[in-house]
This record gives structure tokens, sequence and C-alpha cells, in this order.
């Protein structure tokens, strides 16, 4: 059974980072994509980063320059630095994987990120 625990989320000013993290458990194969999504508060959920397993990436406009996906594939681990952070960022953040070539897909329980002065 695969799993996605997220940790990292909270509470940062303005201009601050975080750096969320997303750890699989279970058999993960390739090929797979690994990322995060977000939804704000009246939104739809919206891609934020994703990796795939051969290692092409994918960030939404608005993160473009300021985040950056990252992983550590001996602990099927996943990363998402997130620098110069806004207030428009806030959202709960959730880790997504993509697995096989079925595309089964998971989700992680979600973090909440807010940026506010």
């Amino acid at each position: 059974q695969v799993q996605l625990v997220e940790s990292g989320g909270g509470l940062v000013q303005p201009g601050g980072s975080l750096r969320l993290s997303c750890a699989a458990s279970g058999t993960i194969y390739s090929p797979h994509t690994m990322g995060w999504y977000r939804q704000a508060p009246g939104k739809e959920r919206e891609l934020v980063a994703t990796m795939a397993s051969g290692g092409s990436t994918k960030y939404a406009d608005s993160v473009k320059g300021r985040f950056t996906i990252s992983r550590d594939s001996a602990k099927n681990t996943v990363f998402l630095q997130m620098n110069s952070l806004k207030p428009e960022d806030t959202a709960v953040y959730y880790c997504n994987l993509l697995l096989g070539i079925y595309r089964l897909e998971y989700w992680g329980q979600g973090t909440q990120v807010t940026v506010s002065s």
C-alpha cells in the first residue's frame, strides 16, 4: 500500500522561505511522477511542481524562479524549496504520486502553508 507523508508547512512572512518534504512508502516503481499541488480557500486545486522518475520537471508559471522541486530517489522523497514567498502562495499543499504506466494516483494528507505578516 502506497502512502505519502508530507511535512514542512507552517507560517512564514512574505519574502521568506519554506521547504516541504513528501516521503512515499510502499513499492514505488518507474515510471512515476511525484509532485506538489495546492488548493487555496475557494479555489480549485492546481499544479505547483512535478518531477518525473526520468528527472524532467514541470512548474506552474506563478512559481517559476521561486520554487524548486528536487528528490532523494533512494528514500522515495520529494522536496519543494519555496523562496520569496508571497501571500498568494497561501494554500494547503498536497503531495501527489502518479505510479506506473497506468498512472495510479495517490495523494498525501496536505500541509498548510500560510504567508502573512
